[in-house]
């Protein structure tokens, strides 16, 4: 299948890039995909943080619509969820990981319903275009320390506290997750480029393909029913928090 695996990665990374720009659900799919063409999990793991950069490009490229008028936002939570990111990263430096897995299902599970709720925006604590509010900053803040130190699933985390904090539509609340997370993103790209080994060759194929599948996301949750979009996030997010229950107790 050697010969084969370049196009397998882009085809894997096509759908991780596409679930991922829609759910934050990315990793799903590419990662099996990468234990599959042989890479160690740890080298699986580095590869797939660093292709994952261009899943954030693609669907930031293809959400300035809703992006448009969000720069106040961006400015403050940008650095924020960075910040959480190195945080998080240093923290799973000097803690084992494993004690953090047994709420992890619990939260992802939460956020997959979070999802579902759907707030009058005249009713939220963010009413600037320009401040995000305190609320939504620590909150992102706290996601991207969980981001940095665990990862499954944040996007599905980040998705619920902006759609319920802003009141905003799935569309436009989707877009700033991917930006945020983009962010937080880049910079673990960076320090394993820097730090560790990455397998260019398949981070490659998988690269172009998430670029592929992230731009096409946001044009598809434009479009797509709201409602029912909601609904299938949700059933991932649940499903993502019931294999790592099980997995776990």
């Amino acid at each position: 299948m050697h010969n084969l695996d370049p196009i397998w990665l882009t085809f894997a990374g096509f759908g991780g890039g596409l679930v991922g720009s829609m759910a934050g659900l990315a990793s799903l799919v590419s990662y099996p995909a990468l234990l599959a063409v042989g890479l160690s999990p740890v080298s699986a793991n580095v590869t797939n943080t660093v292709a994952l950069v261009f899943t954030s490009a693609g669907s930031i490229l293809g959400s300035k619509t809703e992006l448009r008028d969000r720069m106040g936002h961006i400015k403050w939570l940008a650095p924020t969820a960075i910040a959480g990111g190195i945080t998080g990263s240093l923290l799973l430096l000097a803690l084992p990981s494993k004690s953090f897995t047994l709420v992890v299902p619990v939260l992802i599970g939460v956020a997959a319903l979070g999802v579902l709720i759907r707030r009058n925006p005249a009713s939220t604590t963010v009413a600037s275009p320009h401040t995000p509010g305190w609320v939504l900053t620590v909150w992102i803040f706290v996601i991207g320390i969980y981001g940095g130190y665990f990862g499954a699933a944040a996007g599905v985390l980040m998705l619920a506290v902006l759609m319920f904090c802003t009141g905003e539509s799935l569309a436009r609340s989707n877009a700033m997750k991917n930006l945020l997370l983009g962010g937080a993103n880049g910079i673990a790209a960076i320090a394993f480029i820097l730090f560790s080994t990455v397998r260019w060759a398949d981070a490659v194929p998988l690269a172009i393909g998430f670029f592929v599948g992230g731009r096409l996301g946001p044009v598809v949750v434009r479009r797509a029913p709201t409602r029912p979009l909601r609904y299938l996030i949700a059933c991932a997010g649940l499903g993502v928090a019931v294999h790592l229950g099980l997995d776990t107790y």
